[in-house]
């Protein structure tokens, strides 16, 4: 049953404020990334059960982890320790709160190699045991097109779903709008999210909703309101929607707040308020496609 969600922490940074953004929207579920500055597989035993007692008492549940495991801030040629530490923590945190989804990914790029030297079949054996501890404990994990090693094009999705047998896929409709496809030649022109997303989207299980602009002048990517960037948003959900998609759909705005940069803050009232209304125009959306 097709379902919203979104990343509550771009609305607060305590599980208050992200409980009470989502049940303004309507919605019953978060993907929960960070709960007071960290993530959720690496909060407190104390904090977590504060947390899993606060859902509870809300009726909210968790639909996925948005986890940092496998991500752009892990490297390949680095002891892959951190990551397995993560997934344990994470499975068991899981598993209380009921959640099936974790979002993982392929591992920074390494920015001195070539596409093609990329110590492709360490990460295919790293995904793959990633992956088997999940399925293994009844739990999805889905990759996610960002900055790392699948994210480089759509080809390189295919190949790491090709050597990672049954893994799918979270596809982002704004990554590729500030990310550098590796399929064309130097300097790499920036990728287009409905090439990528045509290609993939047999192995889609989830979606995550950003959308922005390229600011090529400057080197940096003005986010924007789902439908008025260039990440192709209506017609990739319409696409999905036409073709009977039944899974989760969860916003990631970017507006008040930019996950990935500690330097864009802004008060929190205005943070609250840019999510529920990203939010609201995102059921707008939907809404529209459906009639």
């Amino acid at each position: 049953m097709l379902y919203l969600t979104g990343f509550a922490d771009e609305a607060a940074t305590d599980i208050d404020g992200q409980i009470r953004a989502t049940k303004e929207l309507g919605w019953s579920n978060i993907e929960s990334r960070n709960v007071n500055g960290r993530n959720i597989h690496d909060i407190s035993d104390e904090e977590f059960d504060i947390v899993y007692g606060k859902l509870q008492d809300a009726g909210v549940k968790i639909n996925c982890f948005g986890s940092a495991i496998a991500n752009w801030g892990k490297k390949i040629d680095e002891p892959f320790d951190s990551s397995l530490e993560e997934t344990r923590r994470a499975i068991g945190r899981m598993q209380k709160l009921g959640a099936k989804l974790i979002r993982i990914m392929s591992f920074a790029v390494l920015k001195d190699r070539e596409p093609d030297d990329q110590m492709e079949e360490e990460r295919f054996k790293r995904v793959r045991e990633l992956h088997r501890l999940f399925t293994d404990a009844g739990i999805e994990p889905v990759h996610e097109n960002c900055m790392n090693y699948g994210g480089m094009a759509w080809t390189y999705t295919l190949r790491l779903i090709e050597n990672v047998p049954g893994l799918k896929l979270v596809f982002d409709t704004g990554n590729p709008v500030f990310t550098d496809d590796r399929n064309q030649p130097k300097p790499y022109p920036k990728q287009s999210a409905w090439e990528f997303y045509s290609h993939v989207k047999d192995h889609i299980a989830y979606i995550h909703i950003k959308d922005g602009k390229w600011d090529a002048q400057n080197g940096k990517t003005i986010f924007t309101h789902p439908g008025e960037g260039d990440g192709d948003v209506r017609r990739i959900v319409k696409d999905l929607l036409d073709n009977g998609y039944d899974g989760g759909i969860s916003i990631e705005p970017h507006l008040a707040v930019v996950h990935h940069d500690a330097s864009v803050t802004s008060d929190d009232a205005i943070r609250y308020a840019n999510y529920v209304e990203y939010g609201r125009r995102m059921m707008g959306m939907i809404a529209e496609i459906e009639s």
